[in-house]
């Protein structure tokens, strides 16, 4: 099939860069604060999974300078020049769209950083949810591996970025990881004052930039690198990444008083398996990785990388709890079960609910009878809508040791996250019992054996 002319691809990225931006606006402006980030989240979806085979969807400066960056370092990016006609085409279709919902309502919505919050905390904001956003794309939508199999996952995962963001660091800088969207809301508001948009611009391709370069490292074969002996580094890297996006969500979304933190960590979750999860398995839990260690179906994964996993694992959700507290300038709380309910039934939720995660990823990821090709990040992340909506107000819905332990560190409660880390373990190990008798018969056929060798 022909290459779609530079025209086609203009006008695609005009239209998605303006259903986006249009829909921001009347969220804000008319919209219900409960599911602006799921409606804005959306409609990246629905247009990327539209127009990506025109454009490639990036309805954002950001992505496409984060394109242009991976081109520049001998990777599968976007010409220069290219990244700058499509910067300044979705500059002016934001720019339209938002002139044309202010025209609608007689009012517009103003690009401002929450009240008690600094312009810094707004920008950290924006720097890490653009980099998700960035890196998601890259991973999903440029890496070699993805561009050849074809995953009809990639506009779901990008669209899930927004959604992590939203409802977390979206309360202290609005959540526009987007330099269009800022522009626009910038200049649609001008009796408010004009130039935020430059100081969020500034966070957000560095967020672009940032993303680009940790791209490069944990898939070097696509910039004509050697990766590591056993893709080591690569994995540590990613599991670090994948985890510290997934406490930075949960954290920003405690801190933030969220009522829907369950959906938007269940997104960041989905959203970074589906990034990395051929590089790393995209455990992204000591419990999951307790899990497939103990189900023994991968030969290479020895007892070693499964004790560097969970080292790293920890590693990285300790160092996101306290980012968000310094971001956000507030103590996370006491870590543990919440009233009036007690610790005993708090640990019996978590043995559930992470028994469900752990097994459903040993499930749709790892048995070669019932691997889900392309709903795997899915029904995973979704994990976490269920327990977390079924149990948080009991025992807050951790569900991962690395969670408890990066929450508790950056508050308290010591003695009840070392029991929850222990219930977690626990649940990841049954998980694994079960399912070696529900999927024996992967073990007891030759072809399966064989199949599931190669995956």
């Amino acid at each position: 099939m022909a290459e779609p002319s530079m025209t086609s691809k203009c006008l695609a990225e005009f239209i998605g860069t303006a259903l986006l931006i249009f829909t921001v606006e009347c969220n804000v402006l008319v919209g219900s604060p409960l599911f602006a980030g799921l409606s804005i989240g959306t409609v990246l979806f629905v247009a990327i999974q539209a127009l990506g085979g025109i454009s490639g969807g990036n309805f954002n400066p950001a992505v496409s300078v984060s394109l242009g960056c991976v081109s520049a370092f001998g990777g599968p990016g976007m010409p220069w020049k290219q990244v700058g006609i499509y910067c300044l085409t979705q500059i002016v279709g934001g720019t339209v769209a938002a002139l044309t919902a202010s025209l609608m309502f007689g009012k517009s919505a103003s690009l401002e950083v929450t009240s008690g919050y600094t312009m810094l905390s707004a920008g950290m904001c924006e720097l890490f949810y653009t980099f998700m956003l960035c890196f998601v794309v890259l991973n999903v939508a440029a890496a070699k591996k993805n561009q050849e199999e074809k995953g009809q996952y990639f506009a779901l995962a990008i669209g899930f970025c927004v959604v992590a963001g939203a409802y977390g660091a979206g309360v202290i800088s609005g959540g526009a990881f987007n330099p269009a969207v800022a522009f626009s809301l910038d200049v649609t508001s001008l009796s408010h004052g004009f130039g935020r948009c430059f100081f969020y611009a500034i966070f957000e391709f560095l967020g672009a930039v940032l993303a680009a370069f940790l791209f490069s490292k944990v898939r070097p074969g696509d910039f004509g690198s050697e990766p590591s002996p056993a893709k080591l580094r690569e994995s540590l890297l990613s599991e670090f990444l994948g985890v510290f996006v997934l406490v930075l969500t949960v954290s920003t979304n405690i801190l933030g008083g969220s009522s829907t933190a369950a959906l938007s960590i269940a997104c960041s979750l989905s959203a970074m398996i589906y990034a990395l999860g051929d590089v790393s398995g995209g455990h992204f839990n000591p419990a999951v990785t307790c899990a497939v260690f103990r189900s023994g179906r991968d030969s290479t994964f020895t007892l070693t990388k499964a004790l560097l996993y969970m080292a790293v694992q920890v590693l990285a959700g300790i160092v996101a709890a306290l980012v968000a507290v310094g971001i956000f300038g507030a103590k996370m709380g006491t870590f543990g079960a919440k009233a009036p309910y007690h610790l005993h039934q708090a640990l019996l939720g978590e043995l559930v609910f992470t028994f469900t995660l752990s097994y459903v990823v040993l499930g749709v990821a790892v048995s070669a009878v019932t691997k889900a090709s392309h709903f795997f990040g899915l029904a995973i992340g979704f994990c976490v809508v269920v327990g977390g909506f079924a149990m948080g107000n009991v025992s807050g819905g951790s569900l991962n040791p690395a969670v408890s332990l990066g929450l508790a560190v950056s508050g308290g409660g010591a003695g009840s996250a070392a029991a929850y880390v222990l219930v977690e373990l626990l649940a990841g190990f049954l998980a694994a019992t079960a399912f070696s008798v529900t999927h024996q018969v992967e073990l007891e056929s030759p072809e399966a054996k064989r199949i599931t060798a190669d995956a």
